[in-house]
């Protein structure tokens, strides 16, 4: 039973939204708890000092008369119907304007995630930020200002400040056993489930994860320290390590999607986001050889483990981290389908925001999100060279690399990680690479990491 996803309890159909990865509670009252609970704090507090960073972000959208625009109508284009005419908080547009977001996470960024107990249920919210900007990023005003780069470096700076802190001791405050702590009843079970599952095991915490159970904190010195907690080596054996012929699975992770023929450039922002390799992969002058690849993609979940791992043997050719958006969406068509004058149907075609946000644009984000690209000529001819993309998403889009170009790596070892959390990752393979048996995308739990994740055929 995992609180996060909203197990051991009714949820009403209206509240109930699916959260690839579990970032935030399925129960949608959960967050709207949450949210309200900052902006309670906040509209109590009225003459709090901004961060200096968050200084600097009111004068860059005040200092430009379009980002002035954007910053002000993407709260007032949240469409004044079901569901989106009560904003997250489950009252009508209760982040009134660019100013009183500027102050939510002005209060926000001066704490680490932690779990929320309302009388309906229990839950995490691990992107404070989505929850802030929910519909609005998905508004035609939200959609501009997330794509500006202006914005972004802006947001990377705002982000990289909060980073600071889930990476000092203070932020350790949230890792208790206290009923909003990570190590209270319900946020440890939650974790160890969800570790436990794929394989069918009963290990405690410190039986799966690296720790020191006798210390504060399990030793851990900060929120950052915790959620990179490396897993003991034992709990995730490397599949066949002498068979070339078998990838193993680079991260923790939940099926999502397989691509075969990806094509080098695709109109990656329609409905059904279609993967366009060439942006996925930065434009670096190896990508021309993935045009037509299969591509695999899974996502991480909030709760698991953060670290990636290579699928093959062989050699780092290129390793670099691309900046990117953090907050962009892509505004996806509906038909609308009225009765014209002469009782006639006309179809008109509008833009609309899905109600589960960011969740659903993972096909999007693999070209435009943060993310580290990972190219590995393998040591099996019949793979070659292969890439590995980690996406990030939201606020946790900080991206480490920890192997160096010409650098051999063998299956299993240790490639980088996400800080402050992760949001998925991609291999590709290049067109001609015969390359099957991936688990099925509806599995209901994470395929371990290091474990078989698909097969090459010579």
């Amino acid at each position: 039973m995992v609180h996060q996803h909203g197990d051991g309890y009714e949820i009403p159909e209206e509240s109930k939204v699916h959260r690839h990865g579990s970032w935030l509670p399925t129960d949608h009252r959960v967050q709207h708890a949450w949210l309200a609970k900052q902006i309670s704090h906040v509209d109590a507090n009225p003459d709090t000092p901004l961060a200096p960073v968050l200084v600097e972000f009111k004068q860059l959208i005040e200092g430009d008369a379009r980002l002035f625009m954007y910053f002000s109508q993407m709260w007032e284009e949240i469409p004044l119907k079901k569901p989106y005419y009560k904003d997250p908080t489950g009252k009508k547009r209760q982040i009134r304007d660019y100013r009183h977001m500027l102050a939510t996470m002005n209060h926000i960024f001066a704490q680490a995630p932690q779990w929320s107990e309302a009388a309906f249920g229990v839950g995490m919210v691990g992107v404070p930020m989505v929850v802030l900007f929910d519909y609005a990023m998905a508004t035609p005003s939200g959609h501009a200002a997330f794509l500006d780069p202006e914005v972004n470096k802006m947001l990377k700076r705002v982000l990289n400040e909060w980073g600071k802190l889930l990476k000092s001791p203070k932020s350790a405050e949230v890792l208790g056993t206290h009923k909003e702590g990570w190590f209270s009843e319900h946020g440890q079970r939650d974790l160890m489930e969800v570790a436990n599952t794929p394989l069918g095991t009963n290990h405690r915490f410190e039986d799966m994860y690296i720790c020191d159970p006798s210390a504060k904190h399990y030793g851990y010195k900060s929120w950052d320290d915790f959620f990179t907690r490396p897993l003991r080596p034992s709990v995730r054996p490397i599949a066949s390590p002498s068979d070339p012929n078998i990838i193993t699975n680079a991260c923790e992770s939940k099926p999502y999607n397989i691509s075969r023929s990806a094509r080098l450039r695709d109109r990656f922002w329609v409905k059904g986001q279609p993967y366009s390799v060439l942006d996925m992969l930065a434009h670096d002058p190896l990508s021309a050889q993935f045009d037509n690849c299969t591509v695999y993609q899974a996502f991480l979940s909030a709760l698991s483990y953060h670290r990636w791992h290579s699928p093959v043997s062989g050699r780092v050719v290129r390793a670099f981290v691309k900046d990117g958006t953090y907050f962009s969406e892509p505004l996806l068509e509906h038909a609308d389908i009225s009765s014209s004058n002469n009782n006639e149907e006309e179809e008109a075609v509008t833009l609309d925001i899905d109600k589960r946000g960011i969740s659903v644009a993972q096909g999007y984000l693999t070209a435009l999100a943060t993310r580290a690209i990972i190219f590995i000529q393998a040591d099996n001819p019949a793979i070659g060279l292969m890439a590995f993309v980690g996406v990030g998403m939201d606020e946790v889009s900080t991206c480490e690399i920890t192997v160096a170009q010409g650098q051999k790596v063998a299956k299993g070892d240790q490639l980088g990680m996400f800080h402050f959390g992760g949001s998925s990752h991609c291999l590709l393979f290049r067109h001609g690479v015969k390359v099957g048996d991936f688990p099925p995308l509806d599995l209901g739990h994470n395929v371990p990491v290091r474990s078989q994740v698909a097969v090459v055929k010579p």
